[in-house]
Formats: structure tokens, sequence, C-alpha cells
């Protein structure tokens, strides 16, 4: 039985997954060209691969949120450092899973906005580990509780976290409309009980 790909055709449809993704990516690209133009004053690439950042600090709601810039090399929480053919293999892959989500999601409307959240997301540090050989972080959450909170991540990170939260709840609450199963009557040559 063939998917419907139906989203593919449909203006409306393109419009949530493929707008989103374009907003959130632009929103992403934005901040970290911003932030590192305003905030960064050194880059250093170190013996062993890795980079120190000096940056300025803008503390725009003192201990609560900050702004300074750093990169990563790893993906989220820096988990597997300097992997960065891995994480661009998963990022194509990721790109594609979800194009084949948002193709056969039928009238999922939020489901849509939800996908595009996390293209958005994956397409916005793929493009950083492309250029740059790592990920843009300017983000400083709970500056105050360094042990507690020591990451600091971009708008794709929000976006992703976010898209998969939403997803996980999207699944618990959307119950999918299946079709009637139809039975076939019983023939005259089969015994009744």
């Amino acid at each position: 039985m063939p998917l419907p790909l139906d989203n593919l055709k449909s203006p409306a449809a393109l419009m949530r997954f493929v707008g989103t993704m374009a907003i959130g990516l632009a929103l992403d690209l934005w901040t970290k060209s911003w932030s590192f133009h305003e905030l960064m004053i050194s880059i250093t690439r170190l013996p062993d691969g890795a980079y120190r950042v000096d940056s300025d600090v803008y503390r725009f709601i003192p201990g609560w949120l900050h702004f300074e810039v750093t990169v990563n090399q790893g993906a989220v929480f820096g988990l597997g450092q300097g992997q960065r053919p891995l994480f661009l293999a998963v990022s194509v892959l990721a790109i594609g899973f979800l194009t084949f989500l948002f193709a056969t999601s039928g009238r999922q409307r939020f489901y849509q906005f939800v996908l595009g959240m996390l293209l958005a997301g994956v397409l916005g540090n793929m493009y950083d580990r492309i250029q740059f050989g790592y990920v843009r972080d300017m983000i400083h959450a709970l500056p105050r509780w360094p042990r507690a909170f020591p990451w600091i991540f971009n708008v794709a990170d929000c976006l992703l976290c976010v898209g998969v939260f939403f997803m996980i709840v999207y699944s618990l609450v959307h119950k999918p409309h299946h079709a009637p199963v139809e039975h076939p009557a019983p023939t005259s040559a089969e015994p009744t009980k």
C-alpha cells in the first residue's frame, strides 16, 4: 500500500513545515552571527584541536540569563567532542527522516509545525559544523548555579529540545484515526457455531 504523500503538494502543509523551518533557521543563524560579532574577544585553536574562546558577558537577567559565546565540537551537552563526521551523517539522516514524517503526517497541523522546528534545529547546527567545524553557542541559563547547569547553548538547541518535548506530548495526546477493519461475512460453506 503506497504512503500518502499529499503534504508534498499542499501549499498550506508546506508553509507550516518549511515556513517554521525557515523562521527558526533564520533566528538561529542571526543570533549566532550577532552574538559572535558583539561578544567574542578572541578564539584560539589549541594544539589538541580544541578551541579556547574569550568572550564578553552580557547579563540580560543577572544570575539567571547571560549571553556569552563559546564553541562546541560535540553534540548536546558537549557529548562526543570531535566527532564531526558522525554528527554530519546523523544530521543528513535526520533531515531525511523529518521530511518523511512530514510527507506522511496527513492533516496533523501542529505536528507539521513541530517537525519544522526540529528541522530548523538540525540545519542550524549542521550549518555551523560544515562552515566552522564546531557549533556556536551563546545562551547561558542559570549561571548562578554553574554546577547544576553548566551548559551554554543556542537557538537551534532550544528548537530541538522544545520540538522533541512537543513531539512526545503530541504522541501521548494525539489519537490516530484508523479506518474500521472489515471482517468478511461467513459463507454458507463455513460451519456456524
